[in-house]
């Protein structure tokens, strides 16, 4: 097997892996009860699997330029998903919707 090939199959699998980890993502957001179980699905495995989708995209495009594209896109989405959810749980933390850590509550 020749490199290209090799690379097409790795490209394929993290492609799978991917988009599965970002369906199970959708799905734990649908169905988690609280604010925070809802919060760490948006983020963990949602950042997780468009990783994987970008890395199985670098694998089956291979070009220089399309590379360098997909590297912003990987590292705009780590600068913004935990800000997006610091800032999910902070408004639900205002808004009553989230009970006092246990440092709040020692605090008493």
């Amino acid at each position: 097997m020749t490199w290209g090939a090799v690379a097409d199959w790795a490209g394929a699998a993290c492609l799978v892996l991917g988009g599965l980890l970002s369906l199970v993502a959708g799905i734990g957001v649908l169905r988690f009860p609280t604010v925070l179980d809802r919060m760490h699905a948006a983020t963990k495995p949602q950042v997780l699997g468009v990783l994987l989708l970008l890395a199985g995209v670098a694998l089956r495009l291979r070009t220089p330029s399309d590379i360098g594209m997909i590297v912003l896109v990987a590292i705009f989405q780590l600068a913004t998903a935990p800000v997006a959810a610091q800032m999910i749980g902070r408004a639900a933390y205002r808004s009553g919707r989230v009970e006092r850590p246990l440092a709040d509550a020692d605090q008493r």
